[in-house]
């Protein structure tokens, strides 16, 4: 929100920067004072309440208050899993291309893929930003003023950066543009942060390793877009910036190839004992010593929506669509919940209790566990996965809905019998159970089993007229 809106107030009132929303009260009126401003009313007869916190806003009906929800960030690692992602729900995707980007092993966007993605996003409101965010070597500089023009002409809503030099050319080249700080620029501070927008960027993805009293502190001191990573995985390293995979394997982390090796099991070699090889454990529990669980700040919700944080990124470019379209609805819905509080929930936001339907759903996306990280205090030993790379997933994706109807056309993902119990997931949190009655293949042929990439004419219990192109059917793993 960039907009001052005043209502019921005939006296100037001066501008001066502020920090993040505010909201005030006379008798009469309410006012709402977007994140970059402050007002100061010069005319004394008005006198102005502080609510005590920042993020509600008076609703066009002017009866009440509603949360101004912050933007939910999605990966989109492939054009398939942009379009999963904004069937879910996601206010907008980032994505990278094959060179400069740190993802190098996703499927990634040519330019005439990343030119439909974007108009897909486009069709349905949903903004593009493009990872530049790789830290540059004299020969990764090549080609990137043209590359950057591209991007400018493909029409992307932002580039995401962490090396200054890219930066700087940006600024240049396409200085127009909204650009981005990268997480791996580890923005831990409030002076580094006023840095950073004082060189031209926009947006700051603060880094993992700050608890929510500091990122509250950031929010007061600086007056650009803040945003944070709620879920997906973790480094072992401070904000990505691990050199272990470039040690081991000799794939740089830093130029999008990383090994994770952190996901490895280890032993203790003795060298005069060749072959001798000895648990690394920190107690029984096992060796995966620098494996940490996923970061979920599902609980943490309401306190991040009134800490005034204006966008809310999921990790995972690399994951599938199940895990993309998964996640994204959950954090859709538990924003849409939110939304709906009345005022007085938010008289004091650590108070409010997210439903557990949500953490229940998230556990069935697949994960490695959860943590919330450093959020409330520096993580322990609880934090990491002991006895395999990840936690066992309890759900799985069946299908595909290609063309919808009671009788959907759907691409299986996972082989799938006549007679079994499979769920659709809606646009929200609810979820249809279904049996399969019957499978017809392309030809018409009646089918009792289908395989991984079939397309198949579903029949179901009850039949599925909800169901949406996009969708996904899901089963609890065998």
């Amino acid at each position: 929100m960039r907009v001052i809106l005043i209502i019921g107030v005939k006296r100037q009132l001066q501008a001066a920067p502020l920090i993040h929303t505010q909201v005030f009260q006379t008798k009469k009126n309410s006012y709402i004072v977007a994140n970059t401003y402050l007002l100061v009313a010069l005319e004394q007869t008005v006198k102005i309440k502080k609510l005590e916190y920042s993020t509600m806003m008076k609703n066009e009906s002017r009866k009440g208050f509603t949360v101004a929800l912050p933007e939910l960030l999605a990966p989109a690692g492939s054009y398939e899993k942009l379009v999963t992602a904004v069937h879910y729900g996601a206010n907008a995707v980032y994505l990278g291309a094959k060179n400069f980007s740190l993802r190098a092993k996703a499927g990634n966007f040519d330019d005439e893929m990343m030119r439909q993605g974007v108009r897909f996003a486009h069709e349905h409101g949903v903004k593009v930003y493009v990872t530049v965010n790789i830290i540059a070597h004299n020969i990764d500089l090549l080609g990137l003023d043209s590359y950057l023009a591209t991007l400018e002409n493909i029409d992307v809503d932002g580039i995401i950066v962490s090396d200054p030099g890219i930066l700087s050319r940006a600024r240049k080249i396409v200085p127009t543009m909204p650009v981005h700080l990268s997480t791996q620029a580890n923005v831990t501070n409030h002076r580094s942060a006023s840095f950073w927008l004082d060189q031209g960027v926009g947006r700051l993805n603060l880094a993992r390793e700050l608890s929510l009293l500091e990122i509250r502190e950031i929010r007061r001191q600086v007056r650009g877009e803040l945003e944070i990573f709620v879920h997906g995985a973790l480094c072992i390293s401070y904000s990505g910036r691990c050199m272990l995979s470039n040690y081991m394997t000799g794939r740089d982390a830093n130029q999008g190839s990383c090994a994770h090796p952190c996901r490895f099991s280890y032993a203790l070699l003795e060298e005069k004992r060749p072959g001798e090889y000895y648990p690394v454990e920190e107690d029984e529990r096992g060796t995966y010593i620098f494996n940490s669980k996923d970061l979920c700040l599902m609980d943490m919700l309401p306190q991040l929506v009134a800490a005034g944080i204006d966008s809310l990124k999921i990790e995972g470019r690399m994951k599938s669509i199940f895990y993309v379209g998964g996640v994204v609805r959950i954090y859709r819905a538990a924003l849409d919940y939110l939304a709906q509080l009345p005022q007085e929930a938010w008289a004091d936001p650590s108070k409010i209790q997210m439903p557990e339907i949500f953490m229940q759903e998230i556990q069935k996306t697949g994960t490695r566990g959860t943590t919330e990280n450093f959020i409330n205090e520096r993580p322990g030993s609880a934090e990491m996965i002991y006895t395999s790379s990840r936690a066992e997933q309890s759900y799985e994706p069946v299908a595909v809905i290609r063309e919808p109807g009671a009788a959907p056309l759907v691409e299986i993902r996972n082989q799938v019998m006549r007679g079994e119990h499979i769920e659709y997931m809606q646009q929200g949190i609810e979820l249809i159970p279904l049996k399969i009655i019957s499978m017809e293949d392309e030809e018409g042929s009646s089918i009792t089993k289908a395989n991984p990439g079939n397309l198949v004419i579903m029949q179901t219990a009850p039949p599925l007229s909800d169901g949406r192109e996009h969708g996904i059917l899901r089963r609890q793993k065998r």
